[in-house]
């Protein structure tokens, strides 16, 4: 199938990494020109050479803080220079959530949930923002929001916050910005296979002389009986990301390999 993705142009947020760089590579692989954006210059400009180099693509790398509008504003303002308009948002700037945080209710401050508020569902609002008026005026566009599972299980008020925020936020771009052409989406990753999941599970591995293997098996506990990879991850965004997903709007795509037991309708 022809994702009719050539000679798009697209914002990866989060994207020198992770989730965010397979999707940023393959967006790149099918013919649209990115932009990569996150804080740390020297990451984004690895990443940057790597993607082109892998995708034969234009990869441009600009960062970003998305805790503030102007920068969030320069960076579109860049990307409008760069590449000749916007069509794509991928929203994936946020902090990783981790076994280190807070999940139990005494533990979880006012700042705790500020923090996570801020950075993941107030950012992604910042960049649809700036990036709605391009993709009004032209008729057509797409946002995707990265959230996770994490909306759909009570594990900790700030997770689950955080995540079901993206959802309502999505929603609401969505009915919005729909009679203008554009189409909104979120995905929620499960557990998957990052650069940062490998590093850890390779650090396990060695501490306890277990194959790696076999730790990721402990961990598939999804309907598939294993771990996700991000690239394949990176699949359903390219194709929510194209012309071909006019169908879809508004919904939250589940993409970790099935939660075995509830039933979503």
């Amino acid at each position: 199938m022809d994702l009719q993705l050539n000679g798009k142009r697209a914002i990866v947020t989060g994207g020198s990494r992770g989730i965010g760089r397979a999707i940023a590579r393959t967006l790149a692989a099918e013919g649209a020109s990115v932009v990569i954006a996150s804080r740390g210059r020297e990451a984004l400009d690895a990443a940057a050479t790597e993607l082109t180099e892998q995708t034969g693509g234009r990869v441009i790398g600009i960062t970003v803080d998305t805790g503030g509008q102007e920068s969030v504003d320069r960076l579109v303002e860049r990307t409008v220079a760069e590449l000749g308009g916007v069509d794509i948002l991928v929203n994936s700037a946020a902090t990783p959530w981790s076994s280190g945080k807070p999940t139990d209710f005494d533990s979880i401050t006012d700042d705790v949930v500020r923090e996570e508020v801020e950075i993941k569902v107030l950012g992604y609002l910042r960049t649809a923002r700036a990036v709605s008026p391009h993709l009004i005026e032209q008729g057509w566009g797409r946002i995707i929001n990265i959230s996770g599972l994490g909306a759909r299980q009570a594990n900790s008020i700030a997770q689950t916050i955080r995540n079901v925020s993206v959802s309502a936020l999505t929603k609401n771009l969505a009915d919005e910005l729909g009679p203008h052409g554009v189409n909104v989406t979120v995905v929620h990753p499960g557990l998957t296979r990052t650069e940062r999941l490998e590093a850890r599970l390779a650090e396990r591995s060695e501490r306890e002389g277990v194959p790696l293997a076999d730790l990721e098996a402990e961990l598939a506990t999804n309907s598939i009986r294993r771990v996700v990879d991000a690239s394949e991850v990176a699949d359903v965004v390219a194709f929510l990301a194209s012309p071909r997903s006019i169908a879809i709007t508004g919904d939250a795509i589940a993409a970790g390999g099935g939660v075995p037991g509830p039933v979503y309708y």
